[in-house]
């Protein structure tokens, strides 16, 4: 090896006939550096005497023709030893590429040694704020060149860039934050730490304009606002100075925006997906407003990041308002528990890693959110140590710097403040006063009734607190505690067993009283949570389950009888606002009804049909009730390997999770690569690998159906299975069918069904994101034509798409010709 100050890295990339370890180079892609400049580069295709699969070709563009007129791999390995043998060995999953060489290397006679750098581990802790971590990703952000992906040159040249930026990054770190992250570099992988310690000798000191260092850590500087511009009267104008062309629907929409401003009633305003809305209602209101706030609530936090990320930033960039987001304090780091948490050594290699990503990332943050890191969930639990409580105590360290303590002051004077809503209802539960006087906006308004009713549910993960109750059990308890105690456990686990053999999720009168006995004489701090949840007002209890990170977790469930009435929780505001696709759940229920509101302002822009999105309705698919499970999946199926031969991806969505995993099944017995949800990750993670190209076919269920956007595909075909009704024994629906029969209304007609036509709509409108796009959605369940309420459903999709009822054979034609 040369010395540091004249050291060489050798960038390589190697494509070989798998991604075993046993497997053939068949190309050889290497780019020398020195000195922060590209010297020489290396390339080679290599015979490895052996058919290449199909997968290998496609990916590569290499074939068997080619290789049959390259050189042996002896050939070519003195070259390629002497090319790199005093070198940094640095590669994308170095240990991949190093292993291979080195082992061809080995058996021809040279023994490689040389130090290795990882530049996938190295991306992940300099840039913590990346979704994915791939080399195409990668170039994407971070404009490296790649334009021959997955040949050995263009990846090896791609890598060297990419090596270049995160050296460039690590070099100017100031010293102070690179003495903290070097004690946690042994854990990167091999010798990746290189980069850090050469980095250490020329280090700059703190600049204290940029950063300022709190205790142990170092956090960027926020700079000052700006003066805000005044926005003008004229929607038009406005949307040009942000450099976006006026749409006529949205002109249009904003126009009612600013026609109900004038009316101090509450607006309840009708917006299709697609034309624009929020700039539609924050570009008027922000006109219009001059000493008060808008508050804006929408349904998620993963919606509530996407507006702040574009909409509103753009707002801000241009018209320098002061605009902020707000979660609850728990999204939020604690820095005095991530400063503990370096006092400590940990021997988990991950965990430092986090660490190592942490540092960094707090000289990147302005808002301390830990959503910002995407790569969280290999070890979930230590970001949840991190997480804030909602409290600082004066004497920390960090009271002055405290992010969610900055973001709860500056939520107060911001001119423009989005929030969630189920961080809303929290809020406004215990300070009124937070929206008083004020404009308030709430998008997507027919998800406040769920966020209402979760709002008055208190849930528990019961897995989670059995294990509690067990390691409470071991402690030094009185007899009669230890007895009390055992009585609880059991209860606890009859009731679960009983979910597991029956599917019965509702628990009986019998073990609610069992178990509120139990806790009545058991005065232990450590079952408080299990004490509120039996605590009134909540009189209905039941078992629900899901999968997180593939493990199935079971969670105990409390409910109560009345619906908070949302009207009268709010103090006197300014103005409301409340927008949604649709606001007529049907002709007797109105979602201003339903949420306390007996006189307001209702508007809406006519709905026009687009011809980028076509339903068919498969006459040929038989009716549900005439099929078992296992016959509906072989239908399902036979549809779903035809469909496959046009060559777009496909989305399906199903009701039933057992009826998902049933196709799924029949799917692997027919060799059909395909990704489900909870099977292959959580429903972000496979929607990531289906938008990535890791299968032409996904399994969805929950939140497919209203949380998931497909945007990257140009043509898309969507599959729903089965119509989307609620289960009849959930406890919202029968509390909600309660109160309808109490106002003389059918719960089925006036709800059930306009609800199920409101959630079909919105899955369909999943698939269609962009102008640009076009989506084909095929309907299999025939209650469409043939169940006695089918017409209201038809009519109500017949007036905002193109409809067509044909046998499967001409749809599939139809679809092919649709999607050209």
């Amino acid at each position: 090896m040369t010395d540091k100050n004249d050291r060489k890295y050798a960038i390589v990339d190697l494509e070989a006939t798998s991604a075993s370890s046993s497997a053939m180079i068949i190309q050889v892609g290497i780019v020398i550096i020195k000195n922060d400049q590209i010297i020489e580069t290396y390339q080679t295709d290599v015979n490895p005497h052996e058919k290449l699969t199909q997968h290998i070709t496609e990916l590569t563009g290499i074939t068997d023709k080619q290789l049959a007129l390259a050189p042996e791999f002896s050939q070519v390995a003195p070259a390629i030893y002497d090319l790199i043998k005093d070198c940094v060995f640095v590669a994308h999953n170095v240990k991949f590429d190093a292993n291979l060489l080195a082992e061809h290397l080995f058996l021809e006679g040279f023994d490689l040694r040389t130090p290795r750098v990882d530049t996938v581990e190295l991306a992940q802790v300099f840039y913590p704020h990346f979704e994915k971590y791939s080399l195409t990703s990668l170039a994407a952000e971070l404009q490296l060149d790649l334009t021959d992906a997955h040949t050995a040159i263009a990846d090896a040249q791609a890598t060297a860039q990419l090596f270049l930026k995160l050296k460039k990054k690590v070099e100017a770190l100031p010293k102070e934050v690179l003495e903290k992250l070097l004690p946690l570099a042994d854990s990167l992988l091999f010798e990746s730490r290189i980069l850090l310690d050469d980095a250490l000798i020329k280090a700059p000191l703190l600049s204290k304009k940029d950063y300022v260092e709190t205790g142990q850590l170092v956090l960027r500087r926020i700079k000052a606002q700006k003066d805000s511009r005044e926005l003008s009267q004229d929607f038009s104008v406005n949307i040009a100075l942000l450099g976006l062309d006026v749409r006529e629907k949205q002109e249009a929409f904003a126009q009612l925006v600013e026609d109900g401003f004038k009316d101090s009633r509450p607006s309840f305003l009708e917006a299709q997906t697609g034309l624009g809305k929020t700039y539609a209602y924050l570009l008027p209101l922000l006109s219009k407003i001059s000493g008060e706030q808008l508050i804006v609530s929408v349904p998620t936090k993963v919606l509530q990041d996407q507006i702040m990320a574009n909409e509103i930033q753009k707002i801000e960039s241009v018209f320098h308002i002061p605009c902020h987001s707000i979660k609850g304090p728990n999204n939020y780091i604690k820095l005095d528990a991530f400063a503990e948490s370096l006092r400590q050594q940990h021997d988990n290699r991950l965990i430092n890693r986090y660490k190592m990503q942490i540092l960094i990332w707090l000289l990147e943050t302005e808002t301390g959110d830990l959503d910002e890191i995407q790569q969280k969930q290999r070890f979930e639990s230590y970001f949840d140590s991190l997480r804030h409580d909602g409290k600082i105590s004066k004497k920390s360290l960090y009271a002055t710097v405290d992010f969610w303590q900055k973001s709860y002051e500056k939520a107060k004077t911001s001119r423009l403040l989005l929030i969630n809503h189920a961080y809303f209802l929290e809020r406004v539960q215990d300070d009124k006063a937070f929206i008083e006087k004020k404009v308030l906006v709430f998008d997507e308004a027919q998800k406040l009734l769920l966020n209402l009713e979760n709002f008055s549910r208190k849930s528990l993960d019961l897995t989670y607190f059995l294990s509690v109750i067990q390691e409470l059990s071991s402690k030094n308890l009185n007899l009669l505690e230890k007895r009390l105690l055992e009585s609880l456990t059991f209860n606890l686990d009859d009731i679960v067993t009983q979910f597991h053999q029956t599917s019965k999720n509702r628990l009986p009168s019998q073990a609610i009283s069992r178990l509120r006995q139990n806790l009545l004489e058991l005065n232990l701090a450590e079952l408080a949570p299990l004490r509120e949840l039996f605590a009134e007002p909540f009189s209905e209890f039941w078992l629900s389950s899901e999968m997180n990170q593939e493990k199935r977790q079971i969670y105990l469930n409390a409910g109560r009888d009345d619906f908070l009435d949302f009207k009268h929780f709010l103090p006197e505001v300014k103005k409301l606002y409340f927008i949604s696709a649709t606001l007529d759940i049907s002709p007797k229920v109105h979602l201003a009804q339903l949420l306390g509101f007996r006189e307001a302002v209702f508007a809406g822009l006519p709905k026009a049909k687009t011809d980028s999105q076509h339903i068919w309705l498969d006459s040929t698919m038989p009716m549900l009730n005439q099929l078992s499970s296992a016959e509906y999946a072989q239908e399902t199926v036979w549809r779903l390997l035809r469909l496959l031969r046009l060559g777009k991806p496909i989305l399906v969505l199903f009701t039933s999770v057992q009826s998902m995993m049933t196709v799924s099944q029949q799917l692997e017995k027919a060799g059909v690569s395909h990704l489900t949800q909870g099977k292959n990750g959580s429903a972000s993670k496979v929607k990531r690998k289906f938008e990535e190209g890791a299968s032409q076919l996904l399994l969805g269920t929950g939140a497919f159906w209203e949380g998931a956007d497909f945007v990257a595909a140009d043509r898309m075909i969507e599959v729903i299975t089965r119509l989307p009704f609620d289960n009849p024994e959930d406890f919202f629906v029968k509390k909600m069918n309660s109160r309808l029969r109490q106002e003389g209304k059918s719960p089925f007609y006036d709800y059930s069904l306009p609800l199920m036509i409101l959630r079909l709509k919105q899955a369909i409108g999943r698939t269609m994101r962009r102008n640009s796009q076009r989506s084909a959605v095929l309907i299999l369940d025939k209650r469409v034509s043939h169940a006695s309420y089918g017409d209201v459903i038809y009519q109500a999709l017949d007036k905002e798409f193109y409809l067509s009822e044909q046998k499967f054979t001409d749809c599939l034609a139809e679809i092919e010709n649709f999607l050209i």
